[in-house]
């Protein structure tokens, strides 16, 4: 399922050959994949385990039942998925109540793509409840839709958000451009067929066929993204 936030209904691109904008949240947005990370340490640490810093690279960008399974796997804690997935969602709702700082560059492309009426969808792996709370950072009013992590039978690195997110949207995926920090994401979005910009945030990502990276989303604005609708795929 999709939550739609309130909007003045779906827009159009102003004529562009690029329909619609389809940003992942933590780490491309928000600068939170730290938050994650510290969460599970804490987390751990309370169940008697040291978690090694290169399962960082393994556990971002994914969904919650990847991450956390493997954690559990790595280190025989003796907890189930749903108890972890609770106690994880709550470390990380805890971090944000403190602070939630934007990635650079984010409230200002933000408010272009408000601004030129493109159809724009936030699609993050976090749960519901997490992407409720940090809309009230970006803006609800930013986003026509929303696709949560726990609203979907299979998340990133599936292509099933994006391909829910440009259906709900009306576009189609090669027309669609999404913006990204971490390798399962991008494996989502492309296996979606859309085009990708990748920020990356942990992990470095190769430039690829489809695929732009750039080192921030300050270099990213709407006459880029609407540039690569020309590029050949």
């Amino acid at each position: 399922m999709t939550s739609t936030v309130p909007a003045s209904g779906i827009r159009t691109a102003e004529g562009s050959a690029l329909q619609a904008v389809l940003l992942d949240m933590d780490g491309t947005l928000v600068d939170t994949e730290g938050f994650w990370w510290d969460a599970e340490v804490e987390v751990f640490a309370k169940l008697g385990h040291e978690l090694d810093e290169s399962w960082r690279h393994v556990v971002v960008g994914g969904p919650m039942t990847r991450s956390a399974g493997f954690l559990i796997e790595a280190t025989g804690a003796k907890i189930t998925l749903p108890e972890l997935t609770v106690l994880l969602n709550d470390g990380f709702e805890e971090r944000i109540g403190r602070t939630l700082p934007l990635m650079p560059g984010a409230a200002r492309l933000l408010a272009e793509l408000a601004a030129h009426r493109v159809p724009t969808a936030l699609v993050s792996a976090s749960h519901r409840r997490i992407i409720d709370r940090v809309l009230v950072s970006l803006g609800a009013q930013n986003f026509d839709l929303t696709v949560a992590g726990d609203e979907v039978e299979r998340t990133k690195p599936f292509p099933d958000p994006y391909l829910l997110a440009a259906a709900g949207l009306g576009a189609d995926p090669a027309r669609c451009v999404v913006v990204e920090d971490t390798a399962t994401g991008v494996a989502a979005a492309e296996a979606a067929g859309c085009h990708v910009v990748a920020v990356p945030s942990v992990a470095p990502i190769a430039p690829a066929t489809g695929r732009t990276v750039v080192p921030s989303l300050e270099q990213v604005d709407l006459p880029f993204l609407r540039g690569l609708m020309t590029l050949k795929r």
